[in-house]
């Protein structure tokens, strides 16, 4: 069996000179958390409303939401690369836009609908059987011609981070995605490469990357625009009357709401998805009352 696609994409990122290892993730594509301190300002919110003192962040980069919520007197757990998770994980749990860099099989069905694995240099290979067939059977049936990301690997992960969860805790996967009404069906397998984007090459010059299958991680969906408008984010801009008589305020309010724009903007960052799980009756009820709108 020649190499797939998602073994050279492990490589790529995650290897002795992988991609990860080498480079600073803002420096290539945009987060929320890069956006604006906002996010982390709205997630210490939740944090507050479920009744939690502490968060964890999985793939915090270079700890930037971190720092904004250790402002909010928040204890912050940072979790990177080669970080082991915990045994057992308490409070607050974030994965924002992890799961899209978990690598996953990447296939493409024949003429005869067939599914194929694709190797490295993104050509047809064996046939997808096993786990991975059944996961495309239930998640992503596609037709002649059509190619898919498989799950399975961004299902396993989530679902390690959820069985981990002590009683209270809350668990967010903030990705953008889609749901099996909205599967694209030449899939979304992309690179970013100084902030453009650009061919996946898995030569380890570029972060690859591709949209999760939101709805086969389990839990509860709720858009990020919504959840965050429910957080009290919002993009009103200040009175222009403000202008006159407060101008330095007036700049301060105009910027926050710009940036919250972006945020909630829902043909981009707005789009993303949170999947939330939650253990324990009383935070179960209490993060759903926290992210509806």
């Amino acid at each position: 069996m020649s190499e797939t696609f998602r073994a050279a994409w492990q490589r790529a990122l995650y290897g002795p000179d992988g991609f990860y290892r080498r480079e600073r993730p803002s420096a290539h594509f945009r987060t929320s958390v890069h956006a604006s301190a906002d996010f982390g300002h709205a997630i210490a919110r939740l944090a507050g409303l479920v009744g939690l003192d502490q968060v964890v962040d999985i793939g915090a980069g270079s700890g930037e939401l971190g720092k904004v919520l250790r402002t909010e007197g928040l204890q912050v757990l940072d979790i990177e690369l080669d970080d082991e998770l915990p045994e057992r994980l308490t409070g607050l749990v974030i994965a924002n836009e992890w799961l899209d860099n978990v690598p996953c099989e990447v296939v493409e069905w024949d003429e005869d609908g067939v599914p194929h694995y694709l190797s490295a240099d993104l050509t047809p290979g064996d046939v997808v059987e096993g786990n991975d067939l059944d996961w495309l059977q239930m998640w992503w049936p596609g037709e002649p011609g059509d190619r898919a990301e498989v799950g399975t690997t961004r299902d396993a992960a989530w679902q390690d981070v959820v069985r981990r969860l002590t009683d209270g805790a809350v668990a967010i996967a903030i990705d953008y995605g889609h749901v099996n009404s909205t599967r694209p069906p030449y899939g979304t397998l992309t690179g970013f490469r100084s902030g453009q984007e650009c061919a996946p090459e898995p030569d380890g010059t570029c972060d690859i990357t591709a949209h999760v299958a939101l709805d086969s991680l389990g839990g509860t969906i709720v858009s990020q625009r919504d959840a965050l408008r429910a957080l009290g984010l919002s993009a009103t801009r200040p009175p222009l009357e403000l202008a006159q008589t407060d101008p330095m305020r007036y700049l301060s309010e105009l910027s926050s709401a710009g940036e919250a724009a972006e945020l909630l903007d829902p043909s981009g960052l707005g789009a993303f998805g949170w999947v939330w799980t939650a253990t324990g009756a009383e935070t179960v009820r209490r993060a759903s009352r926290a992210l509806s709108a």
